[in-house]
């Protein structure tokens, strides 16, 4: 439909309510229920959401702020005025199907808004005359726990929906087909088509392929996937969880991003002139992405947890490697034919805030094509844990922000303002990790040392 339909068929809604969000760093959902004509204003003019939903971390606790801070004590956490995006329009089936509307603050250009940062990136990309077609993909782990006893259990052990490890199962499958069908089907009500589900190696852990499109509807979906799982777990008993790793015993929970560059309805990453299917543009764009990877890591692997995932021999790379097909790499390259011709970037975890994630790699990916940069490093064939060749990603959160705050090329791509505030979320992230004593401490050290 076009915009002037959607808009059209919000109005004759007989809901009173909208549900209303907007994205915050950690990729969560903050959001409310407004009247319906308060939308409907919201999305000609712009509306008003308190700002400290960019002053706090996921637990709500407040930043320590500075006057050079975007917002905190100083500022008074006002009112920040954003503007609801008509395009995002669906109704929530498992939700009485009551509206509901994604917005941003493109407006006032907060530098802490996600999905104004990748519209920006876009259209870059656009001048450039590419159109970003882009899917991701999760990975995500269902427990038989609620809120509730996951607060009584303080957290562990949570106890996984299906025992085992049972990778494309269709008998897993089928034991909890009403929770899996449900997935499917509420989903695509809800505007997030998905490709396929299956069940991957583990206990009671799923995987699911987002259906391709626009790189901002595909970052809409992304987001918007997360909390739908969520809520529809819920409905059955159940609860999901999509940390990058939540067991050392067990592989870690993936957030791939699949990419494609179209110009004139043609795939620009297919050349059927070069040997391995591979234009420049794509040879290009893959080596700003090895270029930058290192210094906006933490946009792909934002929490401490997410380093935990980055380890060899656990189906996530540690090595700034590309290779054709191959799951032990950064890059893997899929070629089956024109259309599909892409880049799977197979860094980002199941936890990554997928606007900040889509930004990183779509703007180094343009910084190799605008500065025709060549690809220099040559394919991984076999075991990509032990190509050291051309480097390592940073082993841990401090390290990776340590780098994406000092790196030239990060603030030129994605300007200071962002930088300064991502990297200071990034660090307090760390400091709170590092003031906290864990179990693994007083298991070690308590009797013996």
């Amino acid at each position: 439909m076009s915009e002037s339909e959607k808009k059209q068929l919000l109005e004759q809604s007989e809901d009173l309510r909208v549900k209303v969000a907007i994205v915050d760093i950690d990729g969560v959902l903050r959001g409310k229920i407004i009247r319906k004509e308060k939308a409907i204003d919201a999305l000609d003019n712009s509306s008003s959401f308190c700002d400290v939903v960019f002053g706090w971390d996921m637990n709500d606790e407040l930043y320590d702020s500075t006057e050079k801070d975007v917002t905190g004590w100083h500022t008074g956490y006002p009112d920040t005025s954003y503007q609801l995006d008509i395009n995002t329009l669906r109704h929530i089936p498992w939700e009485e199907d009551i509206p509901f509307l994604l917005g941003d603050f493109s407006k006032s250009e907060h530098p802490a808004c996600g999905r104004t940062l990748l519209k920006k990136v876009i259209e870059e990309c656009k001048d450039l005359g590419f159109e970003p077609m882009f899917s991701e993909e999760f990975e995500w782990f269902n427990f038989k726990e609620t809120p509730e006893s996951i607060a009584e259990k303080n957290g562990l052990p949570p106890t996984p929906m299906t025992p085992g490890m049972f990778g494309y199962s269709v008998l897993r499958a089928s034991q909890k087909s009403p929770y899996f069908n449900d997935l499917f089907l509420l989903l695509d009500e809800f505007g997030i088509p998905l490709e396929g589900i299956h069940t991957e190696t583990g206990p009671g852990v799923y995987e699911a392929c987002i259906h391709y499109s626009d790189a901002l509807e595909a970052a809409d979906r992304a987001v918007l996937f997360k909390t739908a799982v969520k809520e529809i777990a819920l409905q059955h008993g159940l609860m999901a969880s999509f940390m990058a790793k939540w067991s050392s015993e067990l592989p870690g929970c993936s957030g791939h991003i699949h990419q494609s560059l179209w110009k004139d309805k043609q795939n620009t990453f297919h050349s059927s002139t070069d040997e391995n299917g591979m234009s420049e543009t794509m040879k290009s764009f893959i080596a700003g992405q090895l270029l930058a990877l290192p210094q906006l890591l933490p946009m792909y692997a934002p929490t401490i947890n997410s380093y935990k995932r980055l380890v060899e021999g656990a189906w996530a790379p540690t090595t700034l490697t590309w290779g054709f097909d191959n799951r032990t790499t950064a890059l893997r390259i899929i070629n089956p034919n024109p259309k599909a011709t892409r880049v799977e970037l197979r860094v980002p975890g199941s936890d990554v805030n997928p606007y900040l994630a889509m930004s990183a790699a779509l703007a180094s990916g343009l910084y190799g094509i605008k500065n025709k940069l060549k690809l220099t490093v040559p394919p991984t064939k076999g075991n990509g844990y032990e190509d050291f060749s051309n480097g390592k990603l940073p082993a841990d959160l401090k390290s990776a922000t340590e780098m994406m705050k000092h790196s030239d090329l990060a603030r030129e791509l994605l300007g200071d303002p962002f930088v300064d505030h991502f990297t200071k979320t990034r660090e307090w992230e760390w400091r709170k990790f590092a003031q906290q004593v864990t179990d693994w401490e007083i298991k070690r050290y308590f009797e013996i040392i």
